[in-house]
Formats: C-alpha cells, structure tokens, sequence
C-alpha cells in the first residue's frame, strides 16, 4: 500500500538535530511515515511504543528487525524469532547473568575499565570511541565468551568495519563483514564441540546444552544468535559512551557533582541513559491491518520503534529534556519491552555504570574538541567524538 510522508530522514545529523525532528514528530504526527529506507512507519511515543513491542502477536519480528533493513539471509535468535522460539536462546543467556554473578561481573570490571580509561586519560584524551569506548566492549565480550586473544582482536577489527559500513550505508561491504561475523561464531561453536565446557560458565556451551522436546538447538540458530550477541554488544556501548562524554563536556556542573557525590553514579547512568537512548530503529513488521495511536497500518508494513523518541515523551517523563536526577519512576524503554528486551541490559548497566564512575573520579571535566561524526539508522549517538580529558589532581 502506497502512503504519504509525513517526514523525511536527514541525510546529515548533529547530536541534537534527532531530538528536535522526534519532539516534532511526538507533537505533531506520532506515528509517521517515511519513504526512506524502504519506507517505515515511525513510532515516536511511549505507549504507543510500549504497544508495539509488547504485542508480539500483531507485530512480529520474523520479517524485518531494524530500519534500515540490514539482515542478510541468516535467522539471528533470539531477535528474528517471536515467542515461544526465542525464548531458549534467551534462557541460555541469562542464567549467565544472575545477580550473584552481576556481582562477580561487578569486581572484574573495575580493572577492566580502568585497563582502558587510564591510557586515554594519561595521554589527555582524543577519540573517546577509538580510543576507549569501542576496545572495552570486546574486552567484556572476550571475557563472557571466554573467547581467545586471537578471536576477540578478530571480532574488535571486523566489527569496527561492519559498523563503518553500516553507517555509510555500504550494503555489498556489510553483507561481506556480516558473513565474517558469521564464521567467528561458527569457529567457536566448532571449538565448543571439538572442546566441550561445563555450560555453567559458557555461554556457547549454554546454548549447545539446550534441549527443546529432547531435541539440540540448531547449530545454524546457535550461530545466528552468537553472532547477533557479539554484535549489539559492540556498537551501542560505543556510541553511548561517547554520548555519556558530550553530556559531561557540555555540562561540567553534572561532572562535578557526580565526582563530589558517586553515590549518585547509577542515577545519573539512568538519566543519561533516558536521554541519549543509542537506539532508535529497532523494527516489527504488522502481521494484520491495524492501528497504532489511532494511525491506520497496513499489513506487512516496517514499524520502527524509536526508544530514542519515546524516552523523551513529556507524558511519561516531566521537563523531558532535561538532566534531572529527582525522577521517581524511569520508565525507559532504553533496552526495549516484552520478550525481546534485551537479555543483555543487566550486565550492560554494569559496565556503563562503572564506566561513568572511573570517568567522574579519575577527570576533573572533559572538554570537546572539534566536531562530532554522528551514527546514522538505526544507531543514535557519536561514531567519532574527541575530547581533552583533564585529570584530577
């Protein structure tokens, strides 16, 4: 079905522009359609959002998971799978992310972090995404997948250029590193055969232990699904990192109050979490004829929810824009809704939190330097984002 824009997607952004065009859009067409990127139907309001993602009846995700389309012939569990599928591959995940073992995770981080903070902070700063944001990620990854040096310097270099191939829109060369992404992961599924682990503290072991009516998992979901663990692990800490960075740049009250007061670190992450929410494209298709916020949708159409809009809804979130740490109630979406909230978000938190921690005790502020090179779909946040860092004395 043929549908009218009600928007078009810049073809150039700069770190505030998204939130001006979302506050627009909230306003004045809640549910718009775009004709770009194969055309989409974005959803910019919280319920209308929470709707969508926890109605997995109407609005599956078998079809199209992000906008723009990225997805090449390969089933990624447990995003491309709907309830009950996707549930077993959920499972094997969690149980590795337990409180008791977030706890664990909570002590190993703290060298972590600082392993890769130091050297940034020592030298004055540079590319915060470069140079810290996208090397501790893999770290972390290394480590939960108990992956070799080899493989983790394997994953950190073919990640880097899916992303820049992503967000220049080079579809040939995505599908390229996508598939080297596909054989990292079956080089560690053939490892975990060749060598078995104790699934209790392996995650690729977790998945291949896994039974459904007696029955294995597929090893090719099994790969879908690693490959789709390794990635989102990748690029949205990058880019949020380098947001948490411009935030406290432009706002050294913010950065000298939490270096004053740490207690206040895990409220701040989630404000800040609030507000630059790293992901604004993650797509259902609708199953049936339907509507959403009283805006018809046609079958088979691309819905895009964009929690990047829907956590800066004034109807949910008072002074919606603003950095405020006297919230009573976070509903934020920041890790999605329903059964495919990601399974990762608590040891997520774990990470940037710490993270925001070293970076407010160990600096004294943190000062821009140059322009921003921004994300484009479905990411939100800077790709390229310099700074000097000076230290505390």
């Amino acid at each position: 079905m043929t549908h009218t824009p009600d928007f078009k997607v810049p073809d150039t952004e700069d770190f505030d522009s998204p939130h001006a065009l979302f506050a627009k859009l909230r306003a004045h067409c809640p549910v718009a359609w775009s004709d770009d990127m194969g055309g989409f139907w974005a959803v910019t309001r919280h319920a209308d959002a929470r709707e969508v993602l926890e109605n997995w009846e109407m609005f599956t995700t078998t079809v199209q998971n992000v906008v723009p389309r990225v997805a090449t012939t390969q089933r990624r569990p447990p995003l491309h799978l709907d309830p009950p599928h996707n549930t077993p591959y959920r499972n094997a995940i969690q149980r590795h992310l337990t409180p008791s073992r977030l706890a664990d995770w909570d002590a190993r981080l703290k060298p972590m972090v600082a392993k890769f903070l130091d050297p940034w902070i020592e030298t004055g700063g540079g590319d915060i995404c470069k140079d810290f944001s996208f090397l501790l990620p893999i770290a972390l990854l290394a480590e939960f997948f108990n992956l070799s040096p080899n493989k983790a310097e394997q994953i950190r270099k073919v990640g880097a250029e899916f992303n820049m191939a992503l967000q220049r829109q080079d579809f040939d060369l995505l599908r390229i590193k996508s598939d080297a992404l596909y054989d990292i992961a079956a080089d560690l599924i053939a490892d975990r055969h060749a060598n078995p682990r104790d699934p209790e503290t392996d995650p690729t072991a977790s998945l291949l232990a896994v039974r459904v009516a007696g029955e294995p998992l597929a090893d090719d979901l099994i790969l879908g699904a690693l490959r789709q663990f390794l990635l989102v692990g990748i690029i949205a800490p990058t880019t949020f990192i380098g947001s948490m960075a411009v935030h406290l740049a432009r706002h050294p009250e913010h950065h000298a109050e939490l270096t004053a007061n740490p207690a206040l670190v895990p409220d701040a992450l989630e404000e800040l979490l609030r507000l630059y929410t790293p992901y604004r494209g993650f797509a259902r298709t609708a199953r049936e004829d339907t509507e959403i916020g009283g805006c018809p949708v046609s079958k088979g159409d691309p819905v895009a929810i964009v929690f990047t809009s829907a956590n800066r809804d004034a109807a949910v979130f008072e002074e919606p824009d603003s950095y405020r740490l006297d919230r009573t109630a976070r509903d934020l979406l920041t890790f999605g809704r329903g059964p495919h909230m990601c399974p990762g978000a608590p040891l997520a938190r774990v990470l940037l939190r710490e993270t925001l921690l070293q970076l407010t005790q160990k600096t004294e502020r943190l000062e821009q330097v140059g322009p921003l090179e921004m994300t484009n779909w479905p990411e939100y946040g800077p790709l390229s984002a310099s700074f000097h860092a000076i230290p505390r004395p």
